[in-house]
């Protein structure tokens, strides 16, 4: 069993929208041969942010798929809805109130938990989440946005 390092980040200058593709690229150059595992809260955002991942940038490229596309385990950024970890992934990104079973994350060697701050639900949801991984004696981050929308690690 993995002890997994849980990565909280609050978003509260910038959309997910804009922060998603740059974390995940981060990530995807120190994942040294795993795969990412992307979980979002629904289908519909699921489909909207696998589009997005194709166009935020002209000159980036992060190779991904979801279940219309196939080939799960040959994709190296898996976006689902769904449970499970078809892809075999290292990493783990939770977004937009994607929930996982805390004896799922210990098939990770990361997991990014990323929460809206301009909401209420979220907010709650991030420190129950916090709460009952702080139980389970994972090793926690918490990253709040600066500003400039850098982060800074709050201990």
């Amino acid at each position: 069993m993995i002890m997994s390092r849980i990565d909280f980040y609050h978003l509260q200058r910038q959309s997910l929208e804009e922060v998603l593709p740059k974390l995940l690229e981060k990530a995807y150059k120190t994942v040294d041969g795993g795969g990412i595992l992307l979980k979002i809260g629904t289908s519909e955002r699921l489909e909207f942010l696998n589009t997005l991942l194709w166009t935020y940038n002209d000159e980036s490229f992060l190779p991904h798929g979801s279940k219309k596309d196939g080939f799960a385990a040959q994709q190296p950024i898996w976006l689902t809805s769904d449970d499970g970890n078809a892809n075999r992934a290292k990493y783990l990104f939770l977004t937009d109130g994607a929930i996982a079973d805390i004896s799922f994350l210990h098939e990770f060697e990361r997991v990014f938990n990323i929460f809206d701050g301009n909401s209420e639900d979220s907010l709650q949801q991030a420190r129950d989440f916090w709460k009952q991984c702080k139980a389970s004696d994972f090793e926690l981050y918490y990253w709040q946005q600066k500003s400039d929308g850098t982060w800074e690690h709050k201990a």
